[in-house]
């Protein structure tokens, strides 16, 4: 299979990806529970039909490769900004960890345009400048298997 690029919506954050609360089923003890949010199931469901829609029917099988580019929204007074903090104006600009983005990008491809996040042998994640809408560009690459460490057999 060959490499995909999806440009995708922006991610949320993980921290509203996921929720916990706490129940307590008839006659036992109280227990927590962790659930995906209707916010993530949605964002979840907006990937898989953007993929969809650029003609992705299967997710690429085995080991892969993402480059990830998270583009922040480009805020109105960027030109401020630029002439206020010249080069560097764009650490003015919120913008969510790309850790987090990278966790939520994941769990929203798995299954859709990757067979599973374990695959992932290589990421490159980088914030980019904002340059108008907020989004992110994830680019994934199949990788070969390499030859085995025969020393270790």
């Amino acid at each position: 299979m060959n490499q995909i690029t999806l440009t995708l919506p922006y991610p949320i954050s993980a921290n509203r990806y996921w929720a916990s609360r706490v129940v307590t089923p008839k006659g036992k003890r109280p227990m927590s529970i962790t659930y995906v949010t209707p916010e993530a199931a949605a964002y979840k469901d907006a990937v898989a039909k953007l993929a969809c829609l650029v003609g992705v029917t299967t997710p690429i099988r085995g080991r892969v490769q993402l480059d990830v580019k998270l583009y922040p929204n480009r805020p109105q007074d960027y030109a401020t900004r630029q002439r206020k903090f010249g080069a560097a104006w764009d650490d003015s600009v919120l913008c969510m960890d790309l850790d987090n983005a990278n966790k939520v990008l994941l769990d929203a491809i798995k299954g859709v345009a990757i067979e599973d996040d374990k695959w992932v042998r290589r990421l490159i994640a980088e914030r980019m400048e904002p340059d108008g809408e907020a989004r992110v560009v994830v680019t994934i690459t199949p990788m070969p298997v390499g030859n085995p460490q025969m020393e270790l057999a």
